[in-house]
C-alpha cells in the first residue's frame, strides 16, 4: 500500500473544502446535506462540523462497486432519503470516478423538488468521465488509482485507515482471495 494522501493533507483538504463551501452559501442559509453512504461517511462526519451554516443531514446508499475495483450497475436505496423538496441540497461523495453516482444522485433530487443541488466529493479522480455532470466542490485531485482509506474501501476493509492508500494489484489479490471471490 502506497499513501497518496496523509492524515493531515485529509484534515486540510477538508478544511479548505468547507471554507469553500461556506464561502458559496454563506452562515445564514439553512442547507440539507446528504451523504452518499457508506464511502463518505467519515468525510460527512469531519465537513458538517466544519460548515458554519444551519444543517440538515441525511444520508442515501448509493453503491456501483459489488465485490470489485471496477464499477457496474448502480444500486440506489432511496427509501432512506429525507425530503428535499423546496431545499438547497449538497451532495456528499467520497469520489467522482465515473461520475454515474453523483449524476443520477442529483437528477433523482432534482425530481423530488430540490431547489438547487451541488456536489462536494473529497477525491476527483483524472480520467474520462461517463456524464457531463463535474462536481462543484473538491478537495482533491488523484491520478487513476484504486484507492482505499477515509472510508472508502476494498470488499468492505480499509474504510478505517487514517489516511488515503494505493492499493496495489498483489493487495488486491490477497484481500480478493481471503474473501474467497
Amino acid at each position: 500500500m502506497r499513501v497518496l494522501l496523509d492524515e493531515t493533507q485529509l484534515t486540510q483538504g477538508v478544511h479548505q473544502l468547507a471554507d469553500e463551501i461556506d464561502q458559496y452559501y454563506g452562515n445564514s442559509r439553512p442547507l440539507t446535506v446528504i451523504a452518499v453512504m457508506t464511502g463518505s461517511l467519515v468525510l460527512f462526519a469531519d465537513l458538517i462540523r466544519r460548515l458554519s451554516m444551519p444543517q440538515r443531514v441525511g444520508v442515501v446508499q448509493a453503491s456501483s462497486y459489488r465485490g470489485g475495483t471496477t464499477s457496474g450497475e448502480l444500486h440506489v436505496d432511496s427509501q432512506m432519503m429525507i425530503d428535499v423538496t423546496g431545499r438547497d441540497v449538497l451532495l456528499v461523495d467520497d469520489i467522482f470516478d465515473t461520475g454515474k453516482t453523483l449524476d443520477r444522485l442529483r437528477g433523482m433530487m432534482l425530481e423530488c423538488g430540490a431547489s438547487s443541488i451541488k456536489t462536494a466529493v473529497l477525491l476527483h479522480k483524472q480520467r474520462d468521465h461517463s456524464v457531463e455532470l463535474r462536481p462543484d466542490f473538491v478537495a482533491f485531485e488523484i491520478p487513476d488509482e484504486f484507492v482505499v482509506g477515509y472510508g472508502l474501501d476494498y470488499l468492505d476493509m480499509y474504510r478505517n485507515l487514517p489516511y488515503l492508500a494505493i492499493l496495489e494489484p498483489a493487495e488486491i489479490e490477497a484481500t480478493a482471495s481471503e474473501h474467497h471471490l
